[in-house]
């Protein structure tokens, strides 16, 4: 951590910008909050889809892909690989960006990759109850974490087989809200 960022702040706009910021008072060093970046995955080892029970909050005994908080200094297909590996040991090739989800209310952007398993030895990292590798059929669909992996799983099936196509994004009026239907 920097000298500058251990300073005292205050909220208040500063010089040339037009929203509150937290500033120090003392040399009016900005000290800018900004949105968090998740990374993920929808991987697969032939036809199946590796999923993860939560062992962590929030929606802990909850399905979810794996993904988590980009790190700093690492690239977002670096962490979507990273993420793969503590939830679910498991260790992958990045095949192309799938999805870019704005969750607004938490301030999260949300970029999903596909990506091929390089094997089925999948295991339980320690974010993760356990893993398993699931048919299209037998997802988990009622047990689902969070609604952009509900997103992720359908974007994903349109376009498997595809070469190309543009990344997706939210569905047209879904925020990602949990408790407001959509």
């Amino acid at each position: 951590m920097k000298e500058r960022d251990k300073g005292p702040r205050i909220r208040k706009v500063p010089a040339g910008d037009n929203r509150q910021r937290l500033v120090c008072p003392d040399c009016e060093y900005v000290a800018y909050e900004n949105p968090k970046v998740v990374v993920g995955v929808v991987a697969t080892w032939e036809d199946k889809l590796l999923m993860c029970k939560r062992a962590i909050a929030p929606r802990r005994g909850f399905w979810t892909l794996p993904a988590g908080f980009m790190e700093l200094g690492e690239t977002p297909e670096e962490g979507a690989s990273r993420e793969a590996w503590e939830e679910a040991c498991a260790t992958l090739e990045i095949i192309d960006l799938l999805a870019v989800y704005s969750l607004r209310h938490i301030s999260q952007l949300q970029l999903f990759y596909r990506a091929r398993l390089a094997s089925p030895d999948v295991s339980a990292g320690i974010e993760s109850e356990e893993v398993g590798l699931f048919s299209f059929d037998d997802l988990p669909a009622a047990d689902l974490a969070f609604p952009s992996v509900h997103w992720a799983i359908e974007h994903f099936q349109r376009v498997r087989d595809a070469e190309s196509f543009v990344p997706f994004r939210n569905p047209p009026g879904h925020s990602g809200e949990m408790n407001r239907g959509r």
